[in-house]
């Protein structure tokens, strides 16, 4: 003996019944996003009964807890970026850096001067280097002349500036490649010491008696 479970025809729901059920699922869960899920995780009550069962005040906090972590997140973009720009990220060195045309070089010369001698004191620079210099008397002022010259360009002088003083400090740029420094005449009745100091882009420094 056997039995089914085949349902009768009259069990089985029909299209019309279907539907409505599927209108009103789709009703019921639309009510629940409105007066629910939206107060409890966004914070938008458009009925106001969210904010009666406290759901609102829940979705408020939802939002602000992610506003902020947004913005935390933000900031350390920020900072990563300001680190990296500013160099204070340490990297581990795959290749030799790069190493700079020219290393800056420091000298201090002393000469002295006879009364009514005269002396020079260049250094040797490329175009659009600068050396900066400190110079001083032991007495009273020296004549000076600061200028540059470059016999491969047909340059027998170029001044940067001249007077008297008894100290003078600057920066020379040097407007070619060639010579470039000072000149001092002792104009005074006894003997004086010049004293020089200089660092910069400079290659060599020469004394010309």
């Amino acid at each position: 003996m056997s039995s089914t479970n085949t349902p009768r025809p009259q069990d089985i729901p029909s299209t019309v019944t279907l539907i409505k059920s599927t209108i009103l699922a789709a009703v019921v869960a639309g009510i629940l996003l409105v007066t629910v899920v939206m107060p409890a995780e966004f914070g938008i009550d458009p009925t106001g009964l969210g904010k009666a069962l406290g759901l609102k005040k829940m979705g408020e906090i939802k939002a602000s807890l992610a506003e902020e972590a947004q913005a935390d997140q933000a900031g350390r973009v920020r900072d990563l970026a300001a680190k990296t720009e500013a160099g204070s990220l340490q990297f581990e060195t795959l290749m030799p850096l790069p190493q700079p045309e020219s290393s800056a070089m420091t000298d201090e010369l002393s000469v002295n001067l006879a009364p009514d001698e005269g002396t020079e004191i260049k250094v040797t620079m490329a175009k659009g280097r600068k050396v900066s210099y400190l110079w001083y008397t032991d007495g009273d002022e020296a004549i000076f002349d600061v200028h540059g010259d470059a016999a491969k360009l047909g340059v027998d002088y170029h001044s940067y500036g001249k007077g008297s003083a008894k100290k003078s400090d600057g920066v020379i740029v040097a407007a070619f490649d060639g010579n470039h420094g000072w000149y001092w005449r002792n104009r005074t009745s006894v003997p004086m010491t010049v004293t020089l100091q200089v660092n910069g882009e400079y290659t060599a420094i020469k004394h010309f008696r």
